[in-house]
């Protein structure tokens, strides 16, 4: 019983929130990319916003759902189909035992969350469920899915509910909600090039006047050599006023880090722990979402803001999703 997994996909493993608390022993935090979709899509089904999730990139995984499951897909435009015909995204989806699930390419954007009521029973490490890649920790035996595997699921109220109501109502493989996440809240990944906002790194004023002018006017494009690590970009380069070694400092997701060759690197959610390179900027909280849904060859305009600009807009999308989090409760008891 649970979620057995037909074809893996390009890239999916279980994340969560990340691994907090053990950066200091050189443990990454890891988690979700696009934190924005994999919360709302844990929201969407029950579960505490922290749940555990499928991370899907790029190309998604063939499903077959052995028990019923109430599941929620957010983030990039997935083709997504339950037996043929199509599902939505953003919404709460009722999946019937026996029907196959397929994700096939996205369309726009680059990575969705399949967030499943009750999560995955899956062991924490560490106190995550995070898939560490290179350490090999976490997720599904420390590794992405691959076909034959069986995702165990753990029990939900929240399923049981909507089974009793709307189970034998249809003849279809699976009830999506008339409800979902509006437009306007989930098209934060759409246009091209996407502007990017952030505040002065500690080393932005140790980088040329005409370097730090054309770092926050000129595009930047998101290359191949670009994962879950870190984005590596390809534009004007980025030179200092001197040369000087540094000491290793801590470093963040969003970290806009400049190597010696000055290409910036921006640092996403498997970043290292500390960086020894010269950091001229950090993007600001909101917009992660947004990079993290930039594919290569997709690209990017840098904007500087204030901090207490970059703390409003925090404050604003905490507010929303919780306004969205009330709001679907509101339904889910109707």
């Amino acid at each position: 019983m649970g979620i057995r997994v037909i074809r893996s996909g390009l890239l999916t493993t279980i994340q969560d929130l990340g691994r907090f608390g053990f950066q200091k022993d050189g443990v990454i935090v890891s988690g979700a990319m696009d934190q924005f979709a994999h919360r709302i899509a844990n929201i969407l089904v029950g579960n505490e916003e922290s749940e555990g999730a499928l991370e899907m990139t790029l190309i998604g995984p063939t499903l077959a759902f052995e028990e019923d499951a109430l599941i929620a897909i957010c983030g990039g435009e997935f083709e997504a189909s339950i037996d043929g015909q199509e599902v939505p995204l953003w919404r709460p989806i009722l999946v019937k035992q026996g029907s196959v699930l397929t994700i096939g390419h996205c369309r726009v954007g680059c990575r969705a969350y399949l967030a499943v009521a009750g999560g995955f029973h899956l062991p924490k490490v560490m106190n995550s469920q995070s898939t560490y890649l290179l350490a090999r920790i976490g997720g599904f035996q420390g590794r992405a899915l691959q076909k034959g595997d069986v995702l165990l699921l753990r029990e939900s109220g929240r399923k049981l509910e909507l089974l009793r109501f709307y189970k034998n109502k249809t003849l279809l493989p699976f009830i999506a909600m008339s409800w979902g996440i509006s437009f306007g809240l989930r098209a934060y990944f759409y246009g091209s090039p996407k502007t990017i906002r952030v505040i002065r790194g500690a080393q932005f004023t140790d980088f040329t006047t005409q370097s730090q002018e054309c770092f926050l006017t000129q595009p930047y494009e998101v290359t191949p050599q670009s994962n879950r690590m870190g984005y590596r970009l390809d534009g004007p380069s980025l030179e200092r006023k001197r040369s000087t070694e540094m000491v290793s400092e801590a470093v963040t997701f969003g970290t806009v880090q400049v190597p010696a060759e000055g290409k910036p690197i921006v640092l996403m959610a498997d970043r290292q722990t500390t960086g020894g390179y010269p950091k001229i900027a950090q993007v600001i909280a909101v917009d992660l979402p947004i990079l993290a849904q930039t594919r290569p060859g997709e690209r990017i305009v840098f904007r500087d803001i204030s901090f207490e600009e970059a703390q409003r807009l925090y404050l604003q999308r905490e507010f929303e999703l919780k306004q969205c989090k009330k709001a679907i409760i509101s339904k889910m008891g109707e």
